[in-house]
């Protein structure tokens, strides 16, 4: 298993948690998750930065605004270096396409189309109007970012083996809402707490299934030994 495909979530509100988490890892980790919480309190200098040390960053903004504002965002996005952002599917065809033609110019950037967030449920979904399961939901929507042309969508382990069917082999599946059973972590919480996901499984069973790459945010950063947690993932076994 290639390091990179096990993204660690630096889900900080300060730059320096961040950055002593890398730096703790050092080369056992070769790509990060930055979202809305570490780039508003950050910054981009800090995505600058991962860059630079040769990590790839998953910048994931959940874009969902008008076409030309998610175009210009996704432009931001490959400027700064990044290897992956995610756009809302819920926005529909327009701004996925939108997202797909910007990041043209930038060879490294991969749109991924997020599908329903990881802590919704049937119940969510029925409250916004959709009377579709969560599972029929997702493939409806990766159905139609692959029709825009997006590198790959973001859906929950359990939903990794269908997406996997319908976008074949090639595109990515990135799966965050892993978690590793068997742990506890400071203060009590045990590893296989979901951390607000709500269809969340272990990383060997998302992989196992078709994801071409996790998510893990707490399982790994909160651990009392990153570096142990993190190689248990790529081990590939769950002890």
């Amino acid at each position: 298993m290639d390091s990179r495909q096990v993204i660690v979530a630096l889900d900080f509100d300060d730059r320096r948690a961040a950055e002593a988490l890398v730096a703790r890892l050092g080369g056992a980790c070769g790509s990060y998750k930055v979202g809305l919480e570490l780039l508003t309190a950050a910054g981009p200098d800090l995505v600058r930065g991962l860059v630079d040390q040769g990590h790839e960053v998953f910048l994931d903004l959940k874009l969902f605004e008008i076409p030309n504002s998610v175009a210009g965002a996704v432009r931001a996005a490959g400027a700064l270096g990044a290897s992956m952002v995610t756009v809302h599917s819920m926005g529909g065809t327009g701004i996925m396409t939108a997202a797909v033609d910007a990041a043209r110019e930038f060879p490294g950037l991969r749109v991924l189309a997020l599908t329903v967030v990881t802590s919704m449920t049937g119940s969510d979904l029925a409250d916004i109007g959709i009377g579709a399961g969560t599972d029929e939901q997702v493939l409806r929507l990766a159905r139609l970012a692959a029709e825009a042309g997006c590198d790959g969508v973001v859906g929950s382990p359990r939903e990794a083996g269908p997406l996997r069917k319908l976008l074949g082999p090639e595109r990515l599946i990135v799966t965050p809402g892993v978690t590793l059973p068997g742990m506890t972590l400071p203060g009590g919480e045990t590893g296989a707490e979901t951390g607000g996901h709500a269809r969340s499984d272990t990383p060997w069973a998302a992989f196992a299934a078709g994801a071409s790459h996790v998510v893990v945010g707490r399982s790994v950063t909160r651990a009392a030994d990153p570096v142990a947690a993190l190689r248990r993932i790529g081990a590939g076994r769950p002890s």
